[in-house]
């Protein structure tokens, strides 16, 4: 784990842990699995975002409370809460047992699956149902419309013959979108229900007919919906400024998927960076390198100087707004900049310990240090040896204790 991890507060990483996503991962995951303190792991375990092989891990953390959370997850599966059901724990093994995804007929009698009237019921409460249910109720129209209805997902299990079934796949994308992965490859192609899909989830456009994804109309919808669907939309599209504007106003991250024009494009730049300053690596080198685009970046959130053009990194008033926002990023900046004492001494009251990035002369400048060792008095391991002694440092150090 690197250094500004460990140095990180449990809190702080309590946060990560609970803003972890996909698209939200500059905190690596097994870090926060692996973290020694049982708050942060419990936090991970009730992210409804995290991967199946974390939850696997997390499954056999040493503390209940862990546990318990992924008994009660969401995406846990079968295997996971079969094994926790048997917890010795009870807070544990009835989480598990109360878990929708524990309530399946998988262990129910044949007679039972083939009983129209109970398997209205069980898809009633929980559509996975269909998939253990006698393949005579799989065709069953009112059956699977009823799954379909509680879960679009459901599709996959249904008969044939409804998933070419118009009625039966609109009301299945309707609840989900992404139920279009299901359908009868005819109804992929068919407008109206790749829209009712797209407006629904807009990853369902991955699902769609080649032709569809060329239609301004459904991309569209789909991307206001999820930006990201933008990866799944023909070129064309990918250069067509109105679609691309929504896209990343929705979704930041979709301007890695934008036309490569569209990139260098200053409107778009910027939509992109206001939903996550990261999206700036996706952008024209000019732009990465254009002052007023790094600096409204800065002003938001200081990790931009990860991203940004090195003239941006050796732009003082970018690196000042920056640090100002966030000093850990000082890093980031250009060495010529760490040398400077107006940078630092920004840097130093926000946080003591950013000494440790300071040019050598300036951890033995005597204002800086002892700016830095009020602000925190661990940060006197960064103070150069000629000052370690020095009377009005060690006051601060010995008021501290």
């Amino acid at each position: 784990m690197p250094k500004w991890y460990e140095k990180g507060s449990v809190e702080d990483k309590v946060e990560w842990a609970e803003e972890w996503s996909p698209d939200n991962n500059s905190v690596n995951i097994n870090w926060l699995a692996e973290d020694g303190e049982p708050d942060v792991r419990e936090a991970l375990a009730r992210n409804k975002n995290i991967p199946l092989q974390i939850l696997k891990k997390l499954a056999k953390d040493e503390h209940y409370s862990v546990r318990s959370n992924v008994a009660g997850h969401p995406n846990a599966s079968k295997e996971i809460l079969h094994k926790l059901a048997k917890d010795g724990d009870k807070s544990v093994s009835g989480a598990a047992k109360n878990n929708p995804n524990f309530k399946t007929l998988e262990f129910a009698d044949k007679k039972s699956k083939g009983d129209k009237k109970f398997i209205l019921a069980a898809v009633k409460q929980d559509a996975r149902a269909l998939q253990d249910t006698d393949d005579k109720l799989k065709g069953d129209k009112e059956v699977v419309l009823a799954a379909v209805k509680k879960s679009g997902s459901a599709l996959q299990h249904a008969d044939k013959k409804l998933r070419a079934d118009k009625e039966f796949v609109l009301a299945a994308v309707k609840q989900n979108g992404d139920a279009l992965q299901y359908a009868d490859k005819k109804l992929m192609g068919d407008k109206k229900i790749v829209l009712a899909a797209v407006k629904k989830e807009g990853s369902a456009l991955q699902h769609a007919d080649k032709k569809l994804k060329g239609d301004k109309e459904i991309v569209l919808e789909a991307v206001k919906q999820d930006g990201r669907a933008l990866q799944d939309a023909d070129k064309k599209l990918k250069r067509d400024k109105e679609v691309v504007l929504a896209a990343v106003k929705q979704k930041g991250w979709a301007l890695k998927y934008v036309d490569k024009k569209l990139k260098a494009d200053k409107k778009i730049v910027l939509a992109a960076i206001k939903q996550d300053v990261s999206n700036l690596q996706y952008a024209d080198k000019k732009l990465k390198a254009n002052k007023e685009v790094v600096l409204a970046a800065a002003k938001q959130d200081g990790r931009v100087l990860e991203f940004a053009d090195k003239k941006m990194q050796a732009n003082k008033e970018v690196v000042l707004v920056a640090i100002k926002q966030d000093v850990y990023y000082l890093p980031y900046a250009d060495k010529k900049l760490k040398a400077n004492k107006e940078v630092m001494l920004a840097a130093v009251k926000q946080s003591g310990r950013a000494l440790e990035f300071a040019d050598k002369k300036l951890k033995r400048d005597k204002k800086i240090v002892l700016i830095a060792v009020k602000q925190d008095v661990s940060a006197l391991e960064y103070v150069d040896d000629t000052l370690k002694n020095n009377p009005d440092i060690l006051a601060i150090v010995n008021k501290d204790k």
